[in-house]
């Protein structure tokens, strides 16, 4: 898929830059989209689901003690001000007691499935069960290592705003954690999956210059493209699976951070498929279990590369793109 926005005027809207996407009929009007210049531009608030309002079929909604500690950590992630240390969260046994399970869970699955990338850069948070992490450790970790940070969300974003934090090296993370009757599942990103899965990876340069293409791609971009670029992201940082030697390794957050997506994949039971971001791609999986299949990469490179490729052919042009270092 190629890109159809093509900016023609650029204007101060706040401190954004203005794109129009022109439409291939001369009759419509252009559509005018705002493009961010620096993550201070990405609007955090517009929260499609997953915050302290559950649904009906959630671990936790029953339980109004959960509801309650949702709800203060949603506040906790709203206050929370771009360039300030995120506050820190004093966890209670509960939580602690599902983020120790599951990082003991996961450990050796890790060790024989995840991808080379992955293993040479968890020993740098220095993960235990004996405490939960706090986002600003990992996010100092990220900062030396190749230059991310974290921003605390209440909830999943609107697609266009997480991807648009992607393009400015910021990854916008969750700091709930999972109810405690299903510590192995989760209907939502949350801080379990958000640090084991998600924030490893970002501390390798390869990996994160490829997913912050991916976010570079999305600014100004059409809503047609936004959702293509959701799923690129989609099958490939949440659920892709690259070729180490003769094995399959997993660097995909979804499959990292589960012990039975970990499982499954191992198993061979997935269908495998190549990856190619400019073809159509099938519908995302959410909550049918494990996934039917997996989008193998033949080597790392060779993924962080075809992803730039696909990046570089939908982006808007170099004055319009935001500069990542006001981030």
């Amino acid at each position: 898929m190629r890109a159809h926005a093509h900016a023609t005027e650029e204007g101060a809207r706040g401190s954004c830059s203005v794109a129009r996407v022109t439409s291939p009929e001369a009759a419509t009007p252009p559509l005018i989209i705002k493009v961010p210049r620096s993550v201070n531009d990405v609007d955090n608030g517009r929260i499609l689901g997953f915050d302290a309002d559950l649904s009906a079929d959630h671990p936790g909604f029953h339980d109004g003690a959960y509801k309650a500690r949702r709800t203060m950590l949603s506040q906790m992630a709203n206050a929370h001000v771009i360039g300030a240390p995120i506050a820190a969260v004093d966890y209670t046994a509960a939580e602690r007691a599902v983020w120790a399970t599951v990082l003991r869970q996961l450990r050796p699955l890790l060790a024989r499935h995840a991808c080379a990338e992955y293993l040479r850069s968890l020993p740098l948070f220095g993960f235990s069960e004996d405490r939960v992490p706090q986002l600003e450790e990992a996010a100092r970790v990220l900062r030396a290592a190749t230059g991310w940070g974290i921003r605390p969300v209440a909830g999943l974003m609107h697609p266009r705003d997480f991807l648009a934090g992607l393009a400015f090296k910021t990854f916008h993370s969750t700091q709930y954690i999972r109810h405690a009757s299903q510590p192995g599942y989760t209907p939502e990103p949350d801080l379990v999956h958000e640090l084991i899965g998600h924030v490893p990876l970002l501390a390798d340069p390869g990996y994160a210059s490829m997913v912050e293409a991916i976010g570079r791609a999305s600014l100004g971009a059409d809503d047609k493209t936004i959702w293509h670029l959701t799923k690129v992201y989609w099958y490939t940082v949440e659920f892709g699976v690259v070729r180490e030697g003769s094995e399959t390794k997993a660097f995909g957050s979804g499959i990292l951070s589960s012990t039975a997506e970990l499982a499954h994949m191992a198993s061979g039971a997935a269908a495998l498929q190549p990856l190619d971001p400019f073809a159509p791609l099938p519908k995302m999986s959410y909550k049918d279990g494990v996934q039917p299949r997996y989008f193998l990469l033949e080597s790392f490179e060779c993924a962080r590369q075809q992803l730039c490729d696909y990046a570089a052919s939908v982006r808007l042009p170099e004055e319009l793109r935001g500069d990542a270092s006001l981030a």
